[in-house]
């Protein structure tokens, strides 16, 4: 992980760095793929009062750059209080992406029943591989026992194709 620190109008000492470089490390215990973090502190001073900004930016592998600008009086509070705003969010990336993993796991293990009643949903799999012709869905959906066809068209707009009660075919 590249990690760099900027003080904008405000001179960093080295207890600063150590202190944003260890809050750095603890970034690290989520397991995702950290690329670079950053970290500007500056100084503001509006209406006779003084305070702190620090800004973190961490960029993640393949998802969106989290950022965090947090204020205070103190330097420290304000660090702490970014930090634990990105570890919410990085707690939250990483218990969605271990629910996804467990997920297929689940499906994998999902044994559907051999009797179905009449009001029981059964979960399918949809088979969207290419786009299909209304012509080739209506001659796939006659050769099926199926009601009804779910397909992506030519124009990439997803259509569906049903069969009524009177033997017609219906389209959306």
């Amino acid at each position: 992980m590249n990690t760099s620190i900027v003080g904008k109008q405000f001179e960093l000492t080295e207890s600063i760095k150590e202190y944003v470089e260890k809050s750095f490390d603890a970034l690290g215990k989520y397991g995702l793929d950290i690329i670079s973090a950053r970290c500007v502190i500056s100084a503001d001073e509006r209406h006779g009062k003084k305070g702190f900004w620090a800004e973190f930016s961490i960029n993640l592998a393949g998802i969106n750059t989290v950022v965090v600008k947090q204020k205070d009086k103190d330097l420290y509070a304000a660090i702490d209080l970014a930090i634990d705003r990105i570890s919410k969010v990085l707690r939250r990336l990483h218990d969605k992406n271990i629910t996804h993993k467990h997920q297929d796991e689940i499906k994998e293990n999902l044994v559907l029943p051999s009797v179905v009643e009449e009001d029981e949903i059964i979960p399918m799999e949809l088979e969207l591989y290419k786009p299909l012709e209304i012509e080739e869905a209506l001659e796939k959906l006659k050769a099926s026992k199926d009601i009804f066809l779910v397909f992506n068209d030519i124009d990439a707009k997803m259509r569906v194709l049903f069969k009524k009660k009177d033997g017609k075919f219906g389209l959306f």
